[in-house]
Parts: C-alpha cells; sequence; structure tokens
C-alpha cells in the first residue's frame, strides 16, 4: 500500500476559489495537488469524486484536500506511479472540486479551472506528464488547442509504440494512462498484461528524457 500523503504538501493556489458556483455548493473542500514541487512526473486526474468521509484516511480529495487519495483509485494510481519509477510524483487533477451528483465537469468549469492547472505546469516544468484517463487527457490536449479522437485506442499505441502524444507549447511529454478505476477492463480489451502495459508507459517517459 502506498504512503498517505502529508497534507502540509499541498500546492494551494486559489484559497476559497470561486470561479465555478456550482462546484462551490458541491463540493466538501478543492483537492488541490500534492508532492514535491521539483517532481519529474505530474500525474493527472479529471476532478475529485464524492469520496467517502468514513474511511480511515483514504477518504478522498473532497474530503481530504488533496488530489488522488482515494482508497480505490487514489492507491491504484499511486502504485502506477511508483512501478514507473517515480514515486516522488506530483498528483493534481484537471478540474480541483467535486463536481455534483459525480457529473463530469462543464466545459465552462474545466476552462475556469485550467488556468490552475496551467500554472502548476508552469511552476513544476516536469519532464513529463502522466493523463489517467479520458477526460483528463482531454483538458491536457485543450491547452495546446488539440483534441483527443479513440482515447483507449491512443493509449494502446502510445503504449505500444512507447512515444508520447503530440503536445506543441509544452516542454513536457504528455502520455495518456487508463483511469484506474477500468484499467483491469481496458486493458484486457487491449490484450495486454500490466507488466506490458507498465514498460510501455515507461517507454513513452523515457522519450521525455531522450529529449531533454
Amino acid at each position: 500500500m502506498p504512503e498517505f500523503p502529508d497534507a502540509d504538501t499541498r500546492h494551494v493556489l486559489e484559497p476559497d476559489c470561486e470561479r465555478c458556483p456550482a462546484l462551490v455548493e458541491s463540493r466538501n473542500c478543492i483537492s488541490w495537488g500534492q508532492g514535491p514541487l521539483d517532481a519529474d512526473l505530474v500525474v493527472v486526474g479529471e476532478a475529485p469524486g464524492a469520496g467517502n468521509p468514513d474511511a480511515e484516511r483514504w477518504r478522498g480529495g473532497n474530503y481530504t484536500g488533496m488530489a488522488y487519495t482515494t482508497r480505490h483509485s487514489g492507491r491504484r494510481v499511486r502504485d502506477l506511479a511508483a512501478d514507473l519509477g517515480h514515486a516522488d510524483a506530483y498528483f493534481t487533477n484537471a478540474v480541483k472540486c467535486h463536481p455534483p451528483e459525480n457529473r463530469d465537469p462543464t466545459p465552462d468549469e474545466r476552462e475556469a479551472c485550467a488556468v490552475h492547472l496551467e500554472t502548476e505546469l508552469a511552476e513544476l516544468e516536469p519532464a513529463a506528464v502522466l493523463a489517467t484517463g479520458k477526460h483528463a487527457t482531454a483538458s491536457l490536449l485543450s491547452l495546446a488547442d488539440r483534441r483527443l479522437d479513440g482515447f483507449v485506442s491512443t493509449v494502446g499505441d502510445c503504449v505500444r509504440e512507447g512515444c508520447p502524444l503530440d503536445w506543441p507549447g509544452f516542454d513536457a511529454a504528455l502520455v495518456p494512462a487508463l483511469h484506474p478505476s477500468y484499467e483491469d477492463v481496458w486493458l484486457s480489451r487491449l490484450d495486454l498484461s500490466r507488466d506490458e502495459y507498465v514498460a510501455g508507459l515507461r517507454g513513452a517517459l523515457a522519450a521525455a528524457r531522450r529529449q531533454d
């Protein structure tokens, strides 16, 4: 089990942000990015889920105030980062607040929160960004005015070819990954073992170092 992160490492960009009224009403707290500011890898999710306030520690970002701190997805993503050689990664979300009824964030909410995501990337200057899930990948591509077509096939191509996505305007390599909640299902459909998947992601991340 990965170690639970230290709340003192939260990177608070706009305390009590109220850019999105529906998210302000829905959230318990803002789920800020967390981790070392000199991390080589930034892991980006879509938005914090509802969370479980009764869990012992891994209650989710909506209650911990830190991205990827749920018992299932949070621990799986942190295990993946460690398997990729980045146990000290920085974890954040494209949208920092829990949307009502677990719906997807709206385009306006994504746009409002893109300012925070761009600030994080500019301040951290990572070598690579791991986008976990379709919506996180689409949000990151939109920062470069690019669209996402065929998410699962895109992940499969990236893993098999060991190359990051085209992401003009950013020095970091953008590598798409399956959302942890659906990883087992999609790996089976892609005919990939987890070891093959991790090796392919490692290759795509290594491409960023070769480009330095």
